[in-house]
C-alpha cells in the first residue's frame, strides 16, 4: 500500500482535524519546553542539578535534592510512554506526506532514538555517569528540532495543492 502523498487527498474537514491536532500537540510540547526552562534544566548544570540536587551549593537560589528512585521511575515511565505516543502519531502523519522518503524515514525514526538517549541518559547520569548530561542535552535538542520540523512540514503539506 502506498501512503506517499495521501495527506493531500483528504477532505477539507479531515485536514482541519489533523491541523488542529498538530497545533494543540505543538502547544503541549511547547509548554513542556517552558517547564524545562523554568526549572533551569535547559543547560548542562541545570540538567545535573535537577536530578542530582544542589544541596552542597550554599549560594543556590533554589535548593534542590537528589531525586529518589521512585521519582526517577515515575519521570522515566511517564515521559518515555507519552513521548512515544506523541512521536508515533506525528510520525504516522509524516508518513502520509509527499516528502522525500529518506527525510520521512529520519523524521519518523529519529525521535525514538532521542527518547532512549535522553531518558536513558538521565537515568545513567542519576546513577553517577555525569558525562551523560551532554548526551541528554544534544538528544533533547535534536528531538525538539525533529518535532518542530515535523509539525511544520505536516501543516505545510496539509494545505499544499496536489501536484
Amino acid at each position: 500500500m502506498n501512503f506517499d502523498g495521501l495527506i493531500h487527498t483528504f477532505p477539507k474537514h479531515i485536514k482541519l482535524f489533523i491541523a488542529a491536532f498538530v497545533i494543540v500537540l505543538s502547544i503541549g510540547y511547547g509548554t513542556g519546553l517552558l517547564f524545562v526552562t523554568t526549572t533551569n534544566s535547559n543547560n548542562l548544570n541545570g540538567i545535573e542539578e535537577n536530578y542530582l540536587g544542589n544541596e552542597e551549593d550554599e549560594n543556590a537560589p533554589v535548593m534542590k535534592f537528589k531525586k529518589s528512585g521512585r521519582e526517577m521511575l515515575t519521570i522515566l515511565h511517564t515521559h518515555i510512554l507519552s513521548m512515544s505516543f506523541i512521536f508515533f502519531f506525528l510520525g504516522g502523519l509524516v508518513a502520509l506526506t509527499s516528502l522525500p522518503k529518506k527525510l520521512k524515514s529520519f523524521l519518523m525514526v529519529e525521535p525514538f532514538v532521542s527518547i532512549i538517549l535522553t531518558f536513558g541518559g538521565i537515568y545513567l547520569m542519576w546513577n553517577g555517569i555525569l558525562w551523560m548530561k551532554y548526551i541528554v542535552m544534544v538528544s533533547g535538542i535534536v528531538m525538539t528540532g525533529v518535532f518542530v520540523t515535523s509539525a511544520f512540514l505536516i501543516l505545510f503539506q496539509l494545505f499544499k495543492n496536489k501536484d
